[in-house]
């Protein structure tokens, strides 16, 4: 299963599930932090055993690529990630995902998948930092991991695409080295 990195590369983001309950949501979505360079945060409790059949399926191989961090409760994820900018992503949010301009080293929290981020912990940020992702009206809420995927992939593009292969520049147009 995924561990820790200590000598990895600080990343460029950082993407906080609030005790998720779903072992394949959150294998797809150490499968996509792995592939895009983004640090995973787990808070628990976790709705699954660690060593879930379901939770290594769905992240196949991608486990010793991922930066896995496992927090015991919110306030100890809160210390470890200190001044980073928390957005939390929520179906109660009144901002679009699209309008924020994303830096490196926020973090993207979401909630688990039957109940949402809990309102103490929503109430604690500004409303402009909690984002929601458009739906079609009298629909209730997106896959956890695809909503993971959107959310990464908006804030990569921002960062053009920092760290990825390709034809992508290794420099950012601010000039910050990726």
């Amino acid at each position: 299963m995924p561990s820790e990195h200590p000598l990895a590369p600080e990343p460029f983001l950082h993407v906080i599930l609030y005790e998720p309950e779903i072992p394949p949501n959150t294998g797809n979505v150490i499968r996509l932090c792995a592939n895009t360079g983004a640090a995973l945060h787990l808070v628990e409790p976790l709705g699954f055993a660690w060593d879930d059949h379901r939770l290594r399926r769905a992240g196949l191989d991608y486990h010793e690529f991922a930066q896995v961090h496992r927090h015991t409760d919110w306030a100890a994820c809160r210390a470890f990630l200190g001044d980073a900018r928390i957005f939390a992503f929520s179906t109660k949010g009144t901002q679009s995902y699209q309008h924020v301009a994303y830096q490196p080293g926020d973090a993207l929290l979401f909630g688990p998948e039957t109940r949402g981020l809990p309102a103490r912990l929503l109430d604690s940020l500004p409303a402009t930092q909690v984002l929601r992702l458009p739906m079609r009206p009298g629909q209730r809420s997106l896959n956890l991991s695809n909503a993971c995927a959107i959310a990464v992939f908006e804030a990569w593009r921002q960062m053009d695409y920092c760290g990825g292969e390709g034809p992508l520049p290794d420099i950012r147009p601010n000039g910050i080295l990726c």
